[in-house]
């Protein structure tokens, strides 16, 4: 009975919470747990710095291991979360618990290869990854902790990204959160007092990341109406595909873009070695200042729109399409002010903020321009990426996978390559935010279109109707 008045509850809420409150209430923890993560990734390019732009370097490589792993979180998040606020929308909590069982546990499972495979191989991941032969000592050292932490990040992604989808969004930012400043803390301790260098950078990483998982956990069992069991997981194969389809498009965004930063450092690293073995290091080491600071921008527009994600899901199913729409309009109103806030005080002075993590002039004079270059394009990114995590949230798939590619794949990889064929490194500075620019050229028809298409009763899939029987 108590279960069924929380059901209940929670189903008011959401369809009658007014939709620019909900969302914001959403959103805030979300955009506050994402700035967490993304300071304190800057903190580790601040310290790491200190030791020397090779030892830098390192972080901008594992970050695209990172992204990697956290494209596969991400994937299995998104796409349970969103069947879990299906569900929940429907009050069946029992159909909600086996989607993020069956999530969670195929994550973990996932991280575990991840973690032999990648230490088996490290030093030709590292390699293709981008690694110059002096940053590779470094990015071993940082590797190695990525690596072990691995299933705990990709299950505290999954957790996190669940306890959203459920509207617990506070609690999912308090695991986040206090994983990120735990890293910090340890990142000071462990390379100003012990030593211990980019190692102990990495094993500041590691330890947070096993923390913050143990904390989601622990939330998670508290919080959420759906539940965590060894018997909810699912033996239907088109359960998994479902999961894997809805999150798909998180998978294009996330990988494309571990996929491109490494296509990125490849090159910069590539056309730096024409000028110097030094200008190689600075050139991988100026992007990885330049993409710490924007992602940190970026930060608030993905945070608000990941507020978006189960108000949408949840309006959708239950058919309150006009919410939906209205929802996105205000997502994307207000992660243009707050980019925009954010972002024109860097553009007028980026070598202030390039200064505040690397001090070396040859770095300083190579990412000072490309800072101006990237946050501008900045400035573009809310008017695609809630309109994608809209169609993801409304289990539209194949648009929000489309709209995905566009950024770090189909536009993007072509753009990084004509433009540095023809202007070297410069070409390499400007090709992401050309790439922001003419993504919003091309999300803008789909997006007017949405908003002029007729509300529809929800179709059920061939799919949901077999896992239903």
């Amino acid at each position: 009975m108590q279960q069924q008045n929380t059901a209940d509850l929670y189903y008011k809420k959401m369809t009658e919470t007014p939709v620019a409150k909900l969302i914001v209430r959403l959103g805030i923890p979300t955009t506050i747990s994402m700035l967490i993560t993304s300071i304190y990734n800057m903190a580790d390019t601040y310290f790491v710095g200190t030791l020397g732009k090779s030892a830098q370097g390192s972080i901008g490589i594992l970050f695209t291991l990172q992204s990697i792993i956290q494209a596969i979180a991400f994937m299995l998040g998104h796409g349970s979360g969103t069947y879990v606020s299906k569900e929940l929308a429907n009050k069946d909590i029992k159909k909600a618990s086996e989607y993020v069982s069956s999530a969670f546990f195929l994550g973990g499972a996932i991280g575990l290869v991840f973690t032999a495979l990648g230490l088996l191989l490290l030093t030709p991941l590292l390699k293709l990854l981008g690694s110059t032969d002096t940053i590779l000592p470094y990015a071993r050292d940082y590797g190695l902790w990525v690596l072990i932490s691995c299933p705990f990040m990709i299950c505290s992604l999954i957790l996190n990204n669940n306890l959203r989808y459920e509207g617990k969004a506070f609690y999912a930012m308090f695991g986040l959160v206090s994983g990120g400043l735990l890293n910090m803390g340890m990142d000071f301790v462990f390379i100003r007092y012990c030593n211990l260098g980019v190692y102990g950078a990495g094993m500041a990483t590691a330890i947070s990341q096993i923390i913050s998982f143990v904390i989601l956990l622990i939330m998670f069992f508290k919080t959420a109406q759906s539940k965590i069991r060894f018997r909810c997981i699912s033996a239907k194969g088109k359960l998994y595909l479902q999961i894997c389809r809805n999150g798909l498009p998180s998978l294009i965004r996330q990988g494309l873009n571990s996929i491109s930063s490494g296509l990125l450092n490849k090159l910069a690293g590539n056309y730096g070695a024409r000028i110097s073995e030094e200008m190689a290091d600075a050139a991988i080491d100026g992007m990885t200042v330049v993409n710490r600071i924007s992602n940190f921008v970026m930060c608030v527009g993905m945070g608000i729109s990941q507020g978006l994600q189960p108000v949408a899901s949840f309006n959708y199913q239950a058919g309150e399409h006009r919410r939906v729409k209205r929802g996105l309009w205000v997502t994307c109103m207000i992660s243009l002010i707050c980019v925009t806030v954010l972002g024109l005080p860097i553009i007028a002075a980026p070598k202030f903020f390039v200064e505040l993590f690397q001090k070396e002039p040859i770095v300083v004079d190579f990412a000072t321009p490309a800072m101006r270059y990237a946050i501008f394009g900045q400035l573009f990114v809310p008017l695609f990426i809630p309109l994608n995590m809209c169609f993801q949230s409304i289990r539209k798939a194949g648009v929000a996978s489309f709209l995905a590619l566009l950024r770090s794949g189909l536009l993007f990889i072509p753009i990084l390559l004509a433009t540095s064929a023809l202007w070297g490194l410069t070409g390499i500075q400007i090709s992401q935010p050309v790439s922001d620019c003419l993504t919003a050229v091309v999300s803008l028809p789909i997006l007017i279109k949405f908003y002029l298409s007729p509300d529809k009763p929800v179709a059920v899939t061939n799919d949901e109707k077999q896992i239903e029987n």
